[in-house]
């Protein structure tokens, strides 16, 4: 009986970017984690475009309830202050980078070419 070590899976390989990585995978990896910081950042847009559009929904339907007026606006307002949050981290990091002296501390790939030099 072969242990799990000992069996052949031919060759293995990644897909897409991954499945050629040029240089040491930097490049590869910073691209990666730009893209999520935006991706994650649209989506956020988005959230809060429906947070807010659901909320006003919210507020036009409470037809003089007080509680439904209550939620609707409590809706809107935790909405406005997770996208504060997701743009304040943006900035904070971009102030990090000035403060520390990396003055593009979102690229990944030029930030560890200054680490490794």
């Amino acid at each position: 009986m072969k242990h799990l070590a000992q069996l052949n899976f031919g060759k293995l390989e990644g897909f897409g970017e991954l499945g050629r990585p040029e240089g040491t995978g930097i490049n590869t990896f910073s691209k990666f984690i730009s893209s999520t910081i935006g991706l994650m950042t649209i989506v956020a847009i988005i959230w809060f475009t429906f947070i807010l559009i659901s909320g006003a929904i919210g507020m036009m339907g409470a037809g003089g309830d007080k509680q439904a007026m209550e939620s609707a606006r409590k809706r809107i307002t935790n909405g406005l202050i997770g996208l504060v949050i997701v743009i304040a981290a943006i900035f904070i990091l971009d102030l990090f980078g000035t403060l520390f002296g990396i003055p593009n501390i979102l690229n990944l790939g030029e930030l560890f070419g200054q680490i490794t030099q």
